[in-house]
């Protein structure tokens, strides 16, 4: 009771807090506070938001459904990586603003992407459940082969680990809905890679939560030896769902790619720089929930957004900074809200002949 009652209070600070940061800035509208809630309010940061939220929230989604299988999948950022270069390369080869078989390179190059993320899922996937390898170190294993092997093939093509400007997806217009105050220009003048992640995630949700197969999913994760039991091929739905974030990774990766970038730098970090390990957390953060996760990557991705307004009013904050951001809301919801329950055979192979 006493725990519960110092969550309430800690919750009641920060909105309090809140609230009078708020007033502030509305009284004080030439302060710094005053600065970043008229970015807050802006059209542009909002439109940037829901762009720099694609690769989390699919990402998240699609760590999700192998989690929830019983498989750890941290090579997430490894697979935004590979689907991201290959959708620029292939748009590149087949040319920008060309069309191939009456269809858009972009779209070719977009569904690239998604394949090349799901054969390096399938690769991880059997690494861990045919050859049960320990799944965090498949994991990294998986993120640092993309981190070597985009920028090197990169090399060979362009003579760069970066590549070249290949351009991004047309927003898409729709009339007189557009024109609707706040909505119009968030849902109904934007880019296709949004619509992606707003239908991905619906379906998402769907499937882990209203299908047979989500609740085999569930299941594979709890207790894998009572699915097996009534008759289900665990290996089978753990390969399902481990592919299923290998999909939703490469929509996520392609749809970064050619949503916002329009090229890829190979360099360091990659233009990637840490969205899937921001992707786990955001996954957490939703206690596994393939909307929250999406309504989390909003969060994260409109911290980001932010402060790469504010250094336009001068404000250099650093990306560093921001970046920590995330994991750090995740230990302080942790603290106020509750725990996050990791599903109990999470990251156990399961072998059908033990007992």
């Amino acid at each position: 009771m006493s725990d519960l009652l110092s969550r309430r209070s800690a919750a009641v600070a920060l909105a309090v807090l809140a609230a009078v940061t708020i007033a502030a800035g509305l009284v004080f509208p030439d302060s710094w506070v005053g600065t970043v809630l008229s970015v807050l309010a802006s059209p542009g940061t909002h439109t940037a938001m829901l762009r720099l939220a694609v690769p989390i929230a699919l990402a998240a989604i699609g760590g999700i459904f192998a989690e929830k299988s019983g498989v750890i999948n941290i090579g997430l950022e490894g697979l935004l990586i590979v689907s991201a270069f290959s959708a620029i390369l292939v748009t590149f080869r087949l040319g920008a603003g060309e069309s191939t078989a009456l269809l858009s390179n972009h779209w070719w190059g977009f569904a690239v992407g998604v394949i090349v993320s799901t054969l390096f899922a399938l690769l991880f996937a059997a690494v861990c459940i045919e050859f049960e390898a320990d799944q965090i170190i498949a994991g990294l294993a998986v993120w640092l082969i993309a981190l070597g092997l985009a920028p090197f093939a990169s090399r060979i093509v362009f003579d760069s680990p970066n590549t070249g400007n290949v351009g991004t997806f047309d927003a898409v217009t729709v009339p007189v809905l557009s024109e609707v105050p706040v909505l119009g220009y968030l849902l109904f003048d934007t880019g296709p890679d949004v619509y992606v992640m707003l239908i991905a995630a619906v379906a998402g949700w769907y499937l882990l939560a209203r299908t047979r197969f989500g609740r085999w999913v569930e299941a594979s994760g709890e207790n894998p030896k009572a699915l097996d039991t009534a008759g289900v091929d665990v290996r089978k739905v753990r390969y399902a769902a481990v592919l299923l974030s290998g999909i939703f990774a490469g929509l996520g990766g392609a749809g970064f790619a050619l949503g916002q970038l329009g090229t890829f730098a190979g360099g360091g970090e990659t233009d990637i720089g840490g969205r899937g390990f921001i992707a786990i957390a955001t996954y957490l953060f939703a206690n596994y929930h393939p909307i929250g996760a999406l309504a989390g990557s909003f969060l994260f991705a409109g911290l980001d957004a932010v402060q790469i307004r504010l250094q336009t009013y001068g404000y250099a904050v650093p990306t560093e900074l921001i970046r920590t951001i995330p994991y750090v809301t995740v230990i302080a919801v942790l603290v106020l809200f509750g725990k996050t329950r990791l599903p109990e055979a999470a990251g156990e192979p399961y072998d059908p002949d033990e007992d």
